[in-house]
């Protein structure tokens, strides 16, 4: 197996030893990422109060509306970065991550600008209530103005996961998550500044963490820009857009149906916003070993499409999902048995009311969780083979799912509570992963032709 640095070639060697060793420090980098989500949590629950936990929750579901597509199309472009390096394609990778970068820097201006405008409107369309809009608001639009630190952060490290280099992205994530924490008990605690506090700590730890991959990248001996490697390529511009465009928008539609579920919570009460909210940053957490086996999967199979190994994109499939399925039972009895204390981690012990309500919506998710796992495993693998629509049409299932199912249980989520929540969010997993391990199985059915006619 070639290296160079950290750099690792996936097209040779044991797909699960591979896997598993690609894997460990991507999820601990993504564990603290989500670091900052969590953190922002329980100083805003704990130190200012359940209001002000509410307040950031509220707002989340636009935010995954917001950057889910933002993210959707920076994973995009890193696609065609693992397929030109699993090619051999030096000058290919060099020229993919240039224009990357424009395409990125354009994109994140555009997104920011009509996202300022629509914030307050998709509030109000949520039905947050009155008494945490304002400050929901804030929160939203902090992190909006600072979009394109989250941009600059997210390219570049996909580029790097793409190069087969997991370890970096672990070492900055790890620097800038500390300084999360630092800043949100300095911005919060300390100078007082409330929910916008939180969300500018989170601005700048993403900055920084910018700033360190980039040095990063620049020091690979295969980034030496020769000349002409860096100029734009409107060819390559539509190919990373042709990736990275759907994947974006398969997280937005996903977002949409975060939303409606968000919109039916904030029907319910403070109470229930905050009992979402602190579900919702739990998960965050309990979902990272099915999203990393994921993640690390699509660098595995872009790799070896690249390379013409289909072979080996089989086997690494087949490897891939008994990890995701060891590791999510582990995951789903964690939420079972130590769920009402990672509740409590987020409200005071007097909050029994928002603890019971959360409560059983964890449970529930426990025993689903290697189901999401599938659906992580099926997603990555279509997307990097180079199949991005059909991965967003499951984001659409998603959505429908979730809408049908809280109309065909109650007509209004006030009704039934969190429990039409819990039976529509498990049901579009179950639906989304059906319909892409189809879609993965029916193109697997193609990779034996293409050996065939070598």
């Amino acid at each position: 197996m070639r290296r160079t640095d950290r750099i690792q070639n996936m097209t040779e060697g044991n797909p699960m030893r591979l896997l598993v060793f690609f894997a460990v420090p991507l999820l601990l980098g993504n564990l603290f990422q989500q670091l900052y989500s969590v953190v922002d949590g329980m100083v805003l629950g704990r130190g200012v109060g359940v209001d002000a936990l509410a307040a950031a929750g509220a707002s989340g579901s636009v935010h995954f509306f917001i950057f889910g597509f933002v993210n959707g199309l920076t994973h995009g472009y890193s696609i065609l970065v693992a397929q030109r390096f699993g090619a051999g394609e030096a000058r290919g990778v060099r020229a993919a991550v240039a224009n990357a970068g424009f395409v990125a820097a354009a994109s994140s201006a555009v997104i920011m600008a009509a996202s300022l405008l629509l914030s307050r409107p998709l509030l109000r369309l949520m039905r947050t209530p009155d008494d945490l809009f304002e400050n929901a608001l804030l929160y939203l639009r902090i992190l909006l103005v600072g979009i394109f630190a989250t941009v600059f952060y997210n390219v570049l490290a996909a580029i790097l996961r793409a190069l087969g280099d997991s370890v970096s992205p672990l070492i900055v994530i790890v620097v800038s998550s500390a300084l999360n924490v630092v800043l949100d008990l300095l911005f919060v605690m300390v100078f007082r500044w409330g929910v916008a506090g939180a969300a500018w700590a989170t601005v700048l730890a993403q900055l920084v963490s910018g700033f360190i991959c980039l040095a990063v990248l620049m020091r690979l001996p295969m980034m030496r820009f020769e000349k002409g490697d860096a100029r734009p390529d409107l060819r390559t511009m539509g190919e990373l857009l042709r990736l990275g465009v759907p994947v974006g928008l398969m997280n937005s539609v996903t977002a949409v149906g975060g939303m409606v579920l968000q919109g039916g919570v904030n029907t319910l009460g403070s109470k229930a916003v905050a009992a979402y909210t602190a579900v919702g940053r739990i998960f965050s957490l309990a979902e990272q070993p099915g999203v990393i086996v994921g993640l690390s999967l699509g660098t595995f199979v872009g790799q070896n499409r690249g390379a013409r190994r289909f072979d080996r994109v089989r086997l690494g499939v087949r490897r891939a999902i008994l990890l995701t399925v060891l590791v999510n039972a582990a995951v789903g009895a964690a939420l079972i048995f130590f769920g009402r204390g990672m509740i409590a981690a987020f409200v005071s012990p007097e909050e029994t009311e928002v603890i019971g309500i959360a409560y059983p919506f964890l449970v529930t998710a426990g025993f689903a969780e290697w189901v999401l796992g599938l659906l992580f495993i099926y997603r990555n693998a279509l997307q990097n083979l180079g199949d991005t629509f059909v991965p967003m049409l499951s984001g659409g299932l998603e959505l429908l799912l979730r809408v049908s199912l809280l109309w065909l249980f109650t007509g209004a989520v006030a009704d039934i509570g969190f429990s039409a929540l819990i039976v529509a969010e498990i049901g579009a997993w179950v639906g989304a992963a059906v319909m892409l391990c189809i879609a993965y199985y029916v193109r697997a059915a193609h990779f034996g032709k293409d050996l065939e006619g070598k």
